[in-house]
C-alpha cells in the first residue's frame, strides 16, 4: 500500500479546500484512498456504508464523493440515486468504485447520476487523473454558477428599474392625454370630436383647440418625428405655445391695433415655429402640423398644413373632397414659407384632421391605407358623427390592419358645422 501511496508525487492544485465524502464498507480500501486524498489537500470524511453517507450528505454536503458500488443495505448506485433527490444549491461529483466492467452496467450507472467511474484495485495515478476532472468540472459549475447568480441579480435590477420605469410611462400618459382637452366639445354651432391613441406608453401625436375670441377656436394637430418618450416631451414642449388665451402664452395670438386679441395667421405661426426649433431648441426632432381657425358663426375655416396628411371636407350630401397645399415639416429647412388655404362649411358640412398614423396604417401586407382609403372610411361612416365615427375609424383601422397592434400613434380630429340658421 505504501508504494501505492507513495507513487502520487504531486498535489492537486485547488482554488479552495474541498469537501470530500468516501464512502466504501472496507476500511483498508478507505484508508488507502484517503491517506492519498489528504495529500492533495482535500477536507475528507468517511462513511462504511450507504446509509451513513446518505444521513451525512444530508446534514452536510460535500463537493466530491467517493462511492464504492458493492455494499450492504444501501448500495453505491442508490445511494447516488437518493443524493440526486436533495435539493441544494451547488453541485456534487460522484465517482463510483466497481468491480463492474459491462457497458450496461456503466450505463445504468451514469443514467442514476454517476459522474464518473473507477475500477477496483484503484490505481492511484487514475484516481489523481479522474479528480482533476472533477475538479475542472465543480469549477466550472462554480462560475457557471456565479454567473448566473450575477445574471439574476442583474436581471432583478432591471425589472425593478422597468416597473419604476412603466410606472413612470404610465403617469407620463396620464400627462400626455390631459394635454388634450374634453374629447367631445360644443362650442355653439360647432362641435368637435378628438382623438388620440399612442402606439406606446407616450408618442408623438396632439390634437387640440384653443379659443381665440368669442366667434372663433383655433384646432390643432401635432405629430412630432420618432416614438416614445422623446417626442412626447418634444410633444408637451408644443403643447405649451398652444396652451393660453394670450398672446404671451400663445404663439397663434396676438394683440390688435385697438389692444384686441387677434389671431396670427396660420402660415406665420408655421414660419415661427419653424425658427424657433432650429434656432432655439437643441433637438433632432422635426414635426408636422394643421393648424385651423374657424368661424364659428360664419362657417369659415383658414388653415395652414405642413407636412400633415390632407385635410377632408364632407358635405352634407355625403361628398367628400381633399384640401391643402401639402407644405413642409416644421423644424426640417430653415427659411421656407408656408401657405395658407381657405375653405367654407355650410350646413351639415364637417372636416378632419388626423395624423399620418392613419393614412399610413399597414395591412398584413404591408400596403398602407393612404389618402384614398381615409377618404373611403370617411364616406363608410358618413351617417355617423363625432364620438361614433371616432370609434368606427379605430374599428375599421384596426380590421385593415388585420388585427395587428399599430405601428405609429393615431389621432384626429373631426370639426361638424350645424349652425341654428343658414349663413349668407
Amino acid at each position: 500500500m505504501s508504494n501505492l501511496i507513495h507513487a502520487i508525487s504531486p498535489q492537486i492544485e485547488t482554488s479552495n479546500t474541498r469537501k470530500l465524502l468516501v464512502v466504501d464498507d472496507s476500511a483498508l480500501q478507505r484508508k488507502l484512498i484517503t491517506v492519498s486524498l489528504k495529500k492533495w489537500g482535500y477536507d475528507i470524511r468517511e462513511a462504511s456504508s450507504g446509509r451513513e453517507a446518505l444521513n451525512m450528505v444530508r446534514e452536510e454536503m460535500p463537493d466530491l464523493i467517493i462511492s464504492d458500488w458493492m455494499m450492504p443495505d444501501i448500495d453505491g448506485l442508490e445511494f447516488c440515486r437518493e443524493l440526486r433527490k436533495i435539493d441544494h444549491e451547488t453541485y456534487v461529483y460522484f465517482i463510483l468504485l466497481t468491480s463492474k466492467s459491462e457497458k450496461e452496467d456503466v450505463a445504468h450507472g451514469l443514467k442514476i447520476g454517476a459522474d464518473d467511474f473507477l475500477s477496483k484495485p484503484v490505481n492511484l495515478e487514475e484516481l489523481r487523473a479522474r479528480m482533476s476532472a472533477g475538479e475542472r468540472i465543480l469549477e466550472m459549475q462554480k462560475q457557471l454558477t456565479e454567473k448566473n447568480r450575477i445574471i439574476s441579480s442583474t436581471l432583478d435590477e432591471l425589472q425593478s428599474l422597468y416597473d419604476a420605469l412603466d410606472k413612470d410611462l404610465i403617469e407620463a400618459k396620464k400627462l400626455q392625454h390631459s394635454l388634450v382637452k374634453e374629447r367631445h366639445k360644443s362650442f355653439g354651432d360647432v362641435t368637435a370630436s378628438l382623438l388620440l391613441q399612442s402606439s406606446g406608453h407616450v408618442g408623438g401625436d396632439l390634437v387640440s383647440y384653443f379659443q381665440i375670441d368669442e366667434t372663433n377656436v383655433g384646432f390643432f394637430a401635432i405629430d412630432v418625428s420618432g416614438h416614445g418618450i422623446s417626442s412626447a416631451l418634444m410633444t408637451a414642449r408644443l403643447a405649451g405655445f398652444f396652451s393660453g388665451t394670450t398672446p404671451e402664452h400663445n404663439i397663434a395670438l396676438d394683440f390688435g391695433s385697438d389692444g384686441e386679441i387677434v389671431s396670427v395667421p396660420p402660415r406665420k405661426v408655421a414660419t415661427k415655429l419653424n425658427h424657433l426649433v432650429l434656432n432655439e431648441m437643441d433637438t433632432d426632432h422635426y414635426f408636422t402640423l394643421l393648424l385651423a381657425y374657424v368661424d364659428l358663426t360664419t362657417g369659415h375655416v383658414e388653415m395652414c398644413q405642413a407636412g400633415q396628411p390632407f385635410p377632408i371636407i364632407q358635405r352634407a350630401n355625403g361628398r367628400t373632397e381633399r384640401v391643402g397645399a401639402g407644405g413642409m415639416p416644421i423644424g426640417l429647412i430653415p427659411d421656407i414659407s408656408f401657405e395658407d388655404f381657405e375653405f367654407d362649411l355650410n350646413s351639415g358640412d364637417r372636416f378632419f384632421m388626423w395624423s399620418d398614423g392613419v393614412t399610413e396604417c399597414p395591412d398584413p401586407n404591408g400596403s398602407m391605407l393612404d389618402d384614398d382609403g381615409a377618404e373611403r372610411l370617411v364616406q363608410k361612416n358618413k351617417n355617423l358623427s363625432g364620438k361614433q365615427f371616432l370609434e368606427a375609424l379605430m374599428w375599421d383601422l384596426n380590421r385593415f390592419a388585420g388585427g395587428s397592434d399599430f405601428p405609429d400613434d393615431i389621432s384626429a380630429i373631426v370639426v361638424e358645422y350645424h349652425p341654428r340658421k343658414n349663413s349668407t
